[in-house]
């Protein structure tokens, strides 16, 4: 493909961890080109020396969306933080960029209100809370998996870094799940009212949002991003678990959407759309 096809893909969060993966796979895959790269952290920096590929030439900035305009982006990829991610989204939108989110903690109303924005851009949003394959296989045999053993619970662990809990995946694997057993008119056995996860402190989560699955969050040192979803039966367990051991797992995720965003339309979530 030649450098004119390209599609010319700006990076928010480029000095974070995530961010310098996606440098150095944008820069090393065909049919998109690494144009901008933006973080409010180090500013002035070669992006491709701060991820380890060498110089590149292109200077990381903290105005998103003075890069955007001036290197004429098509796509952004954001992997920064919850607190700042609607106000990039916006940016980005209202330059006519069309984002790839890996950033999570997105609510109910900002994602109605981003169907509102790409609308009146003629963009698409997408979002994907897992962007490494093995965790959208894990999440669809979940969703079969419930149909036929309804009680389950979930255990995601991902490094002590990682500020939203639980994770994007925990909670879309258990909604999921919860459409799943709803489809199949089954339930689960009641479970004890006083949950350690509603305990003040407590990092987990069980309610209508999660599909009414307990979900229990680990941050600890050593992690990168793992899941285990443990469906219980009379006399037997089945357990389905993804590991991420290293971050390049994202990446022919991310490049993927970054190729493929400008053929959606609107808001759309969850990288097995796009497989």
């Amino acid at each position: 493909m030649g450098a004119a096809e390209n599609v010319r893909v700006a990076v928010c969060g480029a000095a974070g961890m995530m961010g310098k993966e996606v440098i150095r796979a944008i820069s090393e895959a065909d049919g998109v080109e690494l144009v901008a790269a933006i973080d409010l952290a180090a500013e002035g920096i070669d992006s491709g020396s701060a991820a380890g590929i060498g110089s590149n030439g292109i200077v990381i900035t903290s105005d998103l969306k003075q890069a955007l305009l001036d290197t004429q982006a098509e796509v952004v990829v954001d992997f920064t933080l919850p607190a700042s991610l609607m106000s990039n989204l916006r940016i980005a939108l209202s330059c006519g960029v069309s984002p790839v989110v890996g950033t999570t903690g997105l609510s109910t109303s900002d994602l109605a209100e981003l169907e509102e924005l790409a609308s009146k851009a003629s963009r698409a949003v997408f979002i994907a809370p897992n962007f490494a394959i093995g965790a959208v296989l894990m999440m669809e045999f979940a969703e079969r998996a419930a149909a036929y053993l309804p009680d389950v619970e979930i255990i995601e662990l991902h490094h002590d870094r990682k500020i939203d809990s639980p994770s994007g995946t925990a909670l879309l694997t258990a909604q999921r799940i919860g459409k799943s057993r709803v489809s199949a008119g089954i339930s689960p056995k009641p479970v004890p009212a006083n949950l350690i996860e509603k305990s003040p402190g407590a990092r987990g989560a069980r309610d209508a949002n999660t599909g009414d699955v307990p979900i229990h969050s680990i941050r600890l040192q050593g992690f990168v991003a793992h899941q285990e979803v443990i469906f219980g039966g009379a006399g037997q367990t089945l357990t389905i678990r993804h590991d991420s051991l290293d971050r390049r797992s994202f990446m022919p995720g991310v490049v993927h959407a970054a190729r493929t965003v400008g053929t959606l339309s609107g808001v759309v979530v969850g990288l097995e759309k796009i497989l």
